[in-house]
């Protein structure tokens, strides 16, 4: 029943909204330059200019940011054939009206706390909450957005992980291109993938040992 309503919103909703996610500091600004090296159309304010966090930008729509308060969300039919970045706490706010292709991004736990930790000290502020308690909260999390990517016959959802798509980008772009249909750039969806700019390796050395990988 499930990919029977895909079928059918694949058909009826027009072109789908290609919706980039994953937790934050997980690599979805550097999938969204990918898509848009790649050729396809960008929905942001560019409101958030770059910053040492994230150099190349952050590629987001300030609006995202409300659609659990929103009454309205039928900005987002505009989104047809476009993409768009929504954090994975978001998901569950997008309307039925559409059919979405979710490329979500994962990526060592351990990895993503480093990097947020890294931002928050930037910023001067910390976090008051245990590694431990932040992995088991984020588990708990990603178990519920995947169940609803998987039973929601609007989504579709490829997942990718971020050290992949660091150590082979060509082939990254090689299953986005073929997930959102063949017509993308995948040379240049490849080129757009700096490695430099991740500079957290000792914080992922030690994170890859805690956790065996």
């Amino acid at each position: 029943m499930s990919q029977l309503g895909r079928i059918v919103r694949r058909l009826t909703r027009g072109a789908p909204v290609v919706v980039v996610s994953g937790l934050p500091r997980s690599g979805t600004s550097m999938t969204m330059k990918m898509l848009d090296a790649g050729g396809l159309g960008l929905v942001t304010d560019e409101e958030r200019a770059a910053d040492e966090d994230n150099p190349k930008g952050y590629f987001e729509d300030e609006r995202v940011k409300d659609l659990a308060e929103m009454e309205d969300r039928s900005w987002l039919r505009a989104a047809r054939g476009k993409v768009i970045k929504v954090v994975s706490s978001l998901l569950q706010y997008l309307p039925d009206d559409n059919f979405y292709k979710v490329i979500f991004m994962r990526r060592n736990l351990h990895e993503v706390l480093a990097s947020q930790a890294k931002m928050l000290d930037r910023r001067g502020e910390s976090s008051e909450t245990s590694d431990d308690e932040m992995i088991k909260m984020f588990e708990s999390h990603l178990e519920k957005v995947q169940f609803q990517l998987r039973f929601r016959p609007w989504f579709d959802a490829l997942y990718l992980d971020h050290r992949s798509v660091l150590s082979d980008p060509a082939g990254a772009a090689r299953k986005i291109n073929e997930f959102l249909g063949g017509k993308l750039d995948e040379r240049r969806m490849a080129e757009a993938v700096d490695p430099n700019l991740y500079r957290n390796r000792a914080e992922n050395l030690q994170a890859a040992k805690r956790t065996g990988a």
